[in-house]
């Protein structure tokens, strides 16, 4: 039906790092998709155990998919807290949301039709840079239905202390804000010393996921930098709500804040 492949941007990974993964499906001359199949990504270990996936639906969805068209697309991922470090590989297919069957690709078959597309090596997390979480934040929050969903809420103005790579790099962001609370969107700076890296609005019915490119030049020179996360206006849950018996001043919701200079 079609040929996977994908390309990682990083063939070695901290725990905890951001991994654009690139996805290719050459569709097969003679193929015919009469669904909207599902991608699955598997991540399994040396002893082909599963330790976490990136299931989605393409863009193009597979049902738009022509003969001899090509589909290509990229995903950011950050690679989970496991407990885990060595080598990885990447297996890929397509599934049927409605029988659940995989269908048939070209590649190399590791069993079940999952197709050995690329191998990773997952190295500790402190391999990452060292960034600590200053002023301005609340407490960390993990999700209900999974404790690989975790969140932040910042307040007017939360503070990122990271150790200077002294080189460019990218300041990875994904938040989002509470709904129905502001008329208009909040604005948001994101700001090392007098340097304004971005500025953007949010709005409260949808996740944002920002690739902010920094320099070295606007790190400064010392072992340290810190980073502000600036929002125009915040809102208390009890104010607005007497019931409420949160109390906190509440920003963003930030699910990853991460610097990347590799």
């Amino acid at each position: 039906m079609a040929t996977p492949t994908v390309k990682l941007n990083h063939d070695k990974a901290p725990l905890g790092s951001p991994l654009d993964i690139t996805y290719r499906f050459v569709v097969a001359p003679d193929a015919h998709f009469d669904q909207d199949y599902v991608a699955f990504v598997h991540v399994l270990d040396v002893d082909n155990e599963l330790m976490w996936n990136d299931d989605h639906v393409p863009p193009v969805p597979p049902s738009q998919w022509k003969p001899g068209q090509v589909v290509e697309y990229t995903r950011t991922i950050f690679v989970p807290i496991y407990p885990y470090v060595g080598e990885a590989t990447v297996q890929l297919g397509l599934y049927s949301p409605k029988t659940q069957k995989r269908i048939p690709l070209a590649g190399e078959d590791a069993g079940q039709r999952g197709y050995k597309v690329g191998r990773l090596t997952l190295q500790p997390q402190t391999e990452n840079i060292f960034t600590s979480f200053e002023s301005g934040w609340n407490t960390p929050e993990v999700a209900d239905r999974s404790a690989l969903i975790q969140w932040q809420w910042t307040k007017k103005d939360a503070t990122l202390k990271f150790r200077n790579p002294k080189r460019d790099g990218v300041f990875y962001l994904e938040a989002d804000s509470a709904r129905a609370v502001f008329q208009e969107p909040q604005q948001v700076r994101i700001t090392i010393g007098d340097a304004r890296l971005d500025a953007f609005p949010l709005p409260g019915t949808q996740r944002v996921f920002k690739k902010i490119p920094f320099n070295a030049s606007q790190l400064g020179t010392g072992d340290l930098t810190e980073l502000h996360i600036t929002v125009d206006k915040t809102f208390i849950p009890n104010v607005l709500d007497p019931k409420s018996a949160d109390t906190r001043e509440l920003g963003i919701r930030v699910y990853h804040a991460f610097v990347d200079a590799r």
